[in-house]
């Protein structure tokens, strides 16, 4: 699997689980007209999103991913596994963290509350990894892939030649013929 493709789907799932723990809150804290829980989650997701922003701003967003990048080793191929099963293995604690903190998030609101905001600080500070990613890529002529791994370990990454596929040839262009005297 892509590395970039990896990094998309990790923000936009972390996204979503932000909305659903969200949706959570405002119907679980509606129903028990509990007025408080809703004022202090708007304030905590209001913090959490300027948190986010901070942390994901561009220059920081390059500098998370140099390291790994770095560390990235030679490979001729690809990794054996199929892209669902190494995004699987690396996202599940995602899944497990929406459907524990979801399902107290019906007993206790505030609880879908924090995770929510905890939910939308990290796809907020992991947004702008991807395009850092990408534009490495396409300076390098690389393409960065995840080595199947647990999802307890860190990631690895294996860089592949990328052949410069998507820029143009940078070939020079003749030289103008001779100026004839006459």
């Amino acid at each position: 699997m892509l590395f970039c493709d990896l990094l998309r789907v990790s923000s936009l799932l972390v996204a979503g689980v932000a909305t659903a723990l969200g949706v959570v809150t405002v119907v679980v804290a509606n129903q028990d007209a509990d007025e408080v829980a809703l004022a202090v989650a708007g304030g905590w997701w209001l913090v959490g999103a300027a948190i986010g922003l901070w942390l994901g701003r561009p220059a920081r967003a390059s500098e998370s991913v140099a390291r790994l990048l770095a560390g990235a080793r030679m490979a001729t191929h690809l990794p054996s596994e199929t892209p669902a099963r190494i995004a699987f293995m690396r996202l599940w604690p995602i899944g497990a963290f929406a459907l524990l903190v979801g399902a107290a998030g019906w007993f206790w609101p505030q609880v879908a509350a924090i995770g929510a905001g905890y939910a939308v600080l990290i796809a907020l500070a992991w947004r702008g990894r991807e395009r850092a990613v990408a534009a490495i890529e396409a300076r390098d002529g690389v393409r960065f892939y995840v080595e199947p791994s647990s999802a307890f370990e860190p990631v690895r990454l294996l860089r592949t030649p990328g052949l410069y596929r998507d820029r143009a040839p940078t070939a020079k262009p003749p030289p103008p013929p001779p100026v004839e005297a006459g």
